[in-house]
């Protein structure tokens, strides 16, 4: 016993020290790689490699931008897009995974004005041509007139910088959070965001933040579903569609005794109800159904022009978002380096519809614990 007692010790050691991990007492940086190496490996392994075609990506990509021009579009170009959509095509919900956050003042509206108040004051014919011409001119007015009344969710997001600022206007909040609540350190608290102007978020359905998280070695598997910021709790842009796409389905939070944390969210709707569940950060692991283009492209300038046939997006979920070099919305995924991050939106939408979004119940961890202490001691 006395000979084999150092390497009792170091056995005893390395079980406590594996122990402490599986029990998230503290962080092993080489175990963590490796189950993460594990996961993208199974994700590989058994995604499906089919096309979803429930879930449509309308993309802004460089075909479009050699037709329509240089992004970003002139305000009348989305509102046409997204009339086209909702009335031509009869598409079932628009997700924008673009911010609106700037005017647009391309179309010289605000030069005629100024003029009409300086040299042109006194001039009767002038001033009767601009009033004519203003609603035509006034592009962020007709996109907000467009998003009134239609199906339309609005992406925007948020940051992490302890001096982050804030611009635009967030969509309202799903709930309140109150600093007491059980739950409250469930949530990603956020510092800041960049959300559209308020013209257009206070016409439109809804709005989703489009933030995934990204693990330490770089990779997108996971988005928060639901996240706080300033005592409020905000939906992600893949859940806020999908309650939409369900006639505004009721959110409920999934906690299976009371003081508990949540490990599901529902959506309850007369069409189905829906059972998503999620991690102790109210987030969901990404369902990616295969690699890049597991979903139907369509060039963005093919719905402008009417070029697309309406059976192609009838009753379709419709992302719009950008693959075009220099957009940056490419993301590191374990499905590819450079994988389109409107993609992961759409994998989570298709993954919520499947009732497919993979889980790992509270009782694994005690698991863990117990197959540790067994194989350690053995």
């Amino acid at each position: 016993m006395i000979r084999h007692l150092p390497r009792l010790i170091l056995g005893i050691l390395c079980v406590l020290l594996f122990l402490g991990h599986a029990g998230r007492l503290w962080h092993i940086p080489f175990v963590s790689s490796l189950d993460a190496y594990l996961y993208d490996v199974r994700v590989r392994l058994f995604m499906p490699n089919t096309v979803d075609e429930r879930v449509v990506v309308v993309d802004i990509d460089e075909k479009s931008l050699a037709e329509v021009g240089r992004w970003p579009w002139g305000r009348q170009h989305i509102a046409e897009m997204v009339r086209r959509l909702t009335d031509d095509y009869k598409v079932a919900v628009v997700g924008f995974d673009v911010v609106f956050a700037e005017p647009d003042e391309s179309s010289g509206l605000k030069v005629l004005e100024d003029i009409g108040r300086r040299q042109l004051k006194q001039d009767a014919g002038f001033q009767q041509s601009l009033n004519r011409l203003r609603p035509s001119l006034d592009y962020d007015k007709r996109f907000a007139d467009v998003l009134r009344g239609r199906p339309v969710v609005l992406g925007y997001y948020f940051s992490s910088m302890d001096a982050a600022q804030t611009s635009g206007q967030l969509p309202p909040a799903v709930f309140p959070l109150s600093a007491e609540s059980s739950h409250a350190r469930q949530f990603i608290d956020w510092k800041g965001y960049g959300a559209n102007l308020p013209v257009f978020q206070k016409a439109a359905m809804s709005g989703g933040h489009f933030n995934p998280l990204v693990d330490v070695d770089g990779i997108s598997r996971r988005v928060p579903l639901l996240v706080s910021y300033q005592g409020q709790v905000y939906e992600s842009l893949s859940l806020a569609m999908v309650r939409a796409a369900l006639g505004n389905a009721q959110l409920k939070l999934g906690v299976p005794a009371q003081d508990a944390a949540i490990e599901w969210l529902q959506l309850a709707s007369p069409q189905a109800v829906l059972t998503i569940p999620v991690d102790e950060k109210v987030s969901a692991l990404i369902p990616y159904r295969g690699y890049e283009r597991s979903f139907r492209y369509i060039s963005a300038v093919d719905v402008l022009k009417g070029r697309i046939s309406k059976e192609e997006l009838k009753g379709r979920i419709v992302l719009v978002g950008t693959t075009a070099p220099g957009l940056n919305d490419l993301r590191a995924t374990p499905v590819g380096g450079t994988y389109p991050g409107v993609e992961i939106h759409a994998n989570l939408i298709a993954g919520m519809l499947d009732q497919n979004i993979k889980e790992k119940p509270g009782f694994v961890m005690g698991i863990e614990v117990l197959s540790i202490l067994l194989l350690g001691g053995f």
